[in-house]
């Protein structure tokens, strides 16, 4: 049962490398970048095209709305099953993305968190489109002290979500993951599966991530995200939808609403935001254990060897 993890901060090559090891070793790619899990978001995600889907096969891609946000247990009840049947057929599994919380998930299990009732979602939403993200810092602030040092004031979804786990249970989330955390940091096992695992680690240094992210997301401006967003718009949608208020989509909103002036101060934010998204990744790696980290670009003959040894390796 070989499962090799690709994981690292955005924008570090880890879709690329995937693409390349499946093509060379064989496999299937399951996916646990949490935006990439819908579908109508494509550029802003840097999502893997149509064309690359057809060479190597994806799972967890493009599998609900941004009308329905899906959170980290919802991930884990649809990926497990097909994990588990790539594992019987014998196929080599590759889980790759960036949003740590979603990769926990599979391997160690969620923590127990409810699922938050309709009331509370409403309540929650109303407060959001009136307020925007301030009362919710607040709330935070003075109820899950951990939690509001934990999430940048830019990330809005996670901020919602802790406020919405304390509406719901009573509980702070932060106490709710430590106990967890805690179980997890007492095991030895990468997984709780008992799956052969290979941890590819992709990371590059500050200075030379920063280039890369400042090219990707000029890039990602020039082939459409303003009128990705703008169709999105058109079709109905508020931008209010979670999804709608990741890094890229969000600065993109406020410039259409003129919270942002112009193109290249909206740029700008989108960088920024995507390193401050970068730095907590890392924060959120370095905790896990058992991992092999690479440079991308340097290290790729390293990567394929190392792969190959593990995938020929016998237990």
């Amino acid at each position: 049962m070989k499962v090799v993890i690709i994981s690292g901060p955005t924008a570090t090559g880890k879709t690329d490398l995937s693409l390349q090891l499946a093509s060379d070793f064989g496999g299937e790619i399951v996916n646990f970048d949490s935006l990439l899990l819908y579908k109508e978001i494509t550029i802003g995600t840097a999502k893997p095209t149509i064309e690359e889907r057809g060479k190597i096969p994806h799972h967890m891609i493009d599998i609900s709305s941004i009308s329905r946000p899906l959170n980290a247990a919802d991930y884990a009840k649809l990926a497990l099953p097909i994990i588990d049947q790539l594992l019987k057929e014998k196929k080599i599994v590759y889980l790759v993305g960036g949003s740590g919380f979603y990769l926990q998930a599979i391997l160690r299990g969620m923590y127990d968190s409810p699922t938050t009732p309709k009331d509370i979602l409403e309540k929650s939403d109303t407060l959001y489109r009136q307020e925007g993200i301030t009362p919710f810092r607040e709330i935070l602030k003075k109820e899950d002290f951990l939690s509001f040092t934990r999430y940048h004031e830019n990330d809005h979804y996670r901020i919602r979500r802790a406020v919405e786990h304390f509406w719901t249970t009573g509980t702070p989330l932060s106490l709710t993951r430590a106990k967890k955390d805690l179980e997890n940091d007492q095991s030895n096992q990468m997984s709780i599966h008992g799956w052969d695992i290979h941890h590819v680690h992709l990371d590059v240094p500050k200075e030379e991530h920063f280039e890369i992210i400042k090219h990707r997301t000029k890039k990602m401006l020039t082939n459409g995200l303003i009128q990705e967003v703008e169709s999105l718009l058109q079709s109905g949608f508020t931008g209010l939808e979670k999804p709608l208020q990741s890094i890229g989509y969000k600065e993109v909103l406020d410039l259409h609403f003129g919270l942002i002036k112009n193109l290249e101060d909206c740029q700008e934010r989108i960088v920024i935001s995507t390193r401050q998204l970068a730095k907590s990744q890392r924060t959120w790696f370095n905790r896990i254990s058992g991992k092999v980290t690479y440079h991308p670009l340097l290290d790729t003959a390293k990567i394929a060897e190392d792969v190959s040894h593990f995938i020929q390796l016998k237990l």
